[in-house]
């Protein structure tokens, strides 16, 4: 009888042990089927040796290590921002397919320079934006039609203070909360709404001490008029929500950019005279977003569409940057 064709694996590394990778991203790593865990980089040797026994996998002490390794065909690179562009181009360089965590870069010119370097070397390059792969999404596009014609979309996602040694407090590692939080509403927002969107209005609150700013927000529009209302911050109490207001009435879903594995989604349709929620089932984001990872990089796939969406993305971020107006606390 003839037998199965194996199933093919992609073969990763991970470029430091950031608290994202350890809590979320290599335990997914660990149990996904189209995926191998290889090893694990760190500056500190005693640090990445145990955070690999932890997940079953090669201990590596500096990052240009693992990328010389030729046992690994894709890297996730956790890093701060501002460190994204330089370990991004060296792991490309190395000839590896690269899963990075948002944003890209901390310019639309680095982020340019990116994506072409991978369609040039024919790699997968994507954005870690695990939310976009959550099913609620999907049945929240489903239901627009309940609220009419769309007039407003707007969205907030704000975060308790960091730790004051986080690189979310350093410029030069390129911490602020427009790239950390900020991106969010902003690609969920080209998520929802059809066409280029232009940059009205913004206004960022910058911490004197740190230089980098801890607030903000931003009004968009469609060609059509279509607006969106964004706000983000990681001076807040948490709030992870966006919002649909239609000529008809209003989709309003909650938890929508970290909904935890368990977490069945319920979004409310406020209507005239009418309030529905409607539950969606449990989703694994995390599990999802591997799988378009290495679907682009073992098939090829999308390769396209992925450096499309990382240049509209970056240059929508620079956009409101330029726009905004700056307030000292």
């Amino acid at each position: 009888m003839p037998q199965d064709t194996p199933r093919p694996v992609l073969r990763m590394g991970v470029l430091g042990c950031a608290d994202i990778a350890v809590r979320r991203i290599l335990p997914a790593l660990v149990e996904h089927p189209s995926v191998r865990l290889v090893a694990v980089a760190s500056r500190d040797r005693a640090r990445s040796e145990r955070i690999a026994a932890r997940f079953g996998c090669s201990a590596v002490t500096g990052y240009r290590t693992l990328l010389a390794r030729e046992d690994i065909d894709a890297v996730y690179v956790p890093l701060p921002p501002g460190m994204h562009h330089e370990w991004v181009a060296h792991a490309l360089t190395a000839g590896k397919h690269v899963l990075v965590e948002k944003p890209l870069s901390t310019t639309y010119a680095q982020s340019a320079e990116l994506v072409a370097m991978a369609a040039r070397l024919d790699l997968a390059l994507t954005e870690n934006f695990m939310f976009l792969h959550h099913s609620q999404h999907a049945a929240v596009r489903a239901m627009v039609g309940e609220i009419g014609e769309l007039r407003v979309f707007s969205s907030s996602f704000g975060v308790p203070p960091p730790d004051p040694g986080s690189f979310r407090h350093d410029a030069a590692l390129g911490g602020g909360a427009l790239l950390d939080v900020g991106v969010y509403p902003l690609r969920a927002a080209q998520l929802h709404l059809a066409g280029e969107l232009d940059v009205l209005g913004a206004c960022l609150m910058v911490d004197e001490a740190t230089g980098v700013d801890v607030a903000g927000s931003a009004l968009l529009s469609t060609a059509t008029g279509v607006t969106a209302q964004l706000d983000f911050g990681f001076q807040h109490s948490y709030r992870s929500v966006y919002a649909l207001w239609g000529s008809r009435g209003r989709l309003t879903v909650p938890r929508s950019f970290t909904p935890p594995r368990e977490h069945r989604p319920v979004v409310s349709v406020e209507q005239q005279d009418r309030l529905t929620e409607v539950t969606l089932p449990a989703d694994h984001q995390v599990g999802n977003a591997l799988d378009a990872f290495a679907g682009a990089a073992l098939s090829g796939t999308g390769r396209a569409a992925l450096g499309e969406a990382l240049l509209r993305q970056a240059l929508l971020v620079e956009q409101v940057r330029k726009a905004a107006r700056v307030v000292s606390r």
